[in-house]
């Protein structure tokens, strides 16, 4: 059974604000991956991702994802900015930038947009630190702190071998635990929970999909039995018009975005309620 309370956010804006520096990345992106490939060799990479994430989930714990020229910036170009916005929409849902933690770990960081997405929301205060096991990764996570002037490193480190910060601080795994093989997903569930017990607030992002994350129910069980929370979201799809391009493109239909969290908020950290996200537990 699924244990999550769904919500559907409809006045979190995406993109357009004064002052937001999500346009601006964008085409800032466009501009650093479409130098050496074009629009039709980005497409033809993402329709390859997508195929590794729906149908051979297997290889992804291995790096598949990031094996080739395309395939990295079919990443960057469409996953990273959709990953942004979710995380986005899901930290300002739940009321998670304020107070403002004073560092940020993001976990398996990618292109660096949760750990950026969750700084910005909260004005861009806290120092972000991504860690990956890619380099290429690393490379593109310090590049888009640098592009959205925040104060941040991205470091190649293994997860398991990184200590989580405590009290003050908060970490954030969007879109990674899915990707781990069993064993060192068990670890990472226990090292989040002690991160939260210790005072840091814990933030788990994921895919809608239940074939995604099988394991689910577990991990929600034992984020209820700590104190925190679980939820669904569907978010606006206000994305540029570049991106809706690649998503038809490639046979994808993005008319929202969605996921589905696990937050554990330290006292004195944030509420974990809003208008739009009453604070509950899922039943």
């Amino acid at each position: 059974m699924d244990r999550t309370t769904p919500w559907t956010v409809k006045d979190t804006p995406s993109r357009g604000l004064p002052g937001d520096p999500f346009a601006a990345w964008f085409a800032a992106l466009e501009a650093r991956h479409l130098e050496r490939l074009t629009f039709q060799e980005v497409r033809r990479a993402l329709q390859a991702l997508s195929s590794l994430y729906v149908e051979r989930r297997d290889r992804l714990a291995s790096g598949a994802a990031l094996e080739s020229e395309g395939k990295r910036a079919a990443f960057a170009l469409f996953y990273g900015p959709l990953h942004f916005l979710v995380v986005r929409g899901i930290v300002r849902a739940l009321g998670a930038s304020s107070p403002s933690p004073g560092h940020i770990v993001d976990l398996g960081c990618g292109s660096g947009a949760a750990g950026a997405a969750w700084a910005l929301e909260a004005g861009g205060r806290p120092e972000v630190l991504g860690v990956d096991r890619s380099a290429w990764a690393v490379q593109e996570t310090a590049w888009a702190y640098r592009a959205l002037g925040l104060a941040g490193t991205a470091r190649r480190c293994d997860l398991e071998r990184l200590s989580l910060p405590g009290r003050g601080s908060a970490v954030v795994a969007a879109f990674t635990a899915n990707e781990l093989r069993p064993l060192a997903r068990e670890r990472l569930l226990l090292r989040l929970l002690e991160a939260g017990r210790r005072g840091a607030s814990v933030l788990l992002v994921e895919p809608l999909s239940r074939r995604s994350v099988p394991w689910w129910d577990a991990w929600t069980e034992a984020f209820l039995a700590a104190g925190g929370r679980a939820d669904a979201w569907r978010l606006p799809a206000d994305l540029p018009e570049r991106w809706r391009l690649l998503d038809r493109a490639a046979g994808l239909d993005h008319r929202e975005l969605t996921g589905r969290s696990l937050w554990l908020v330290s006292a004195g950290a944030g509420s974990g309620s809003s208008s739009r996200a009453p604070a509950r537990r899922p039943t």
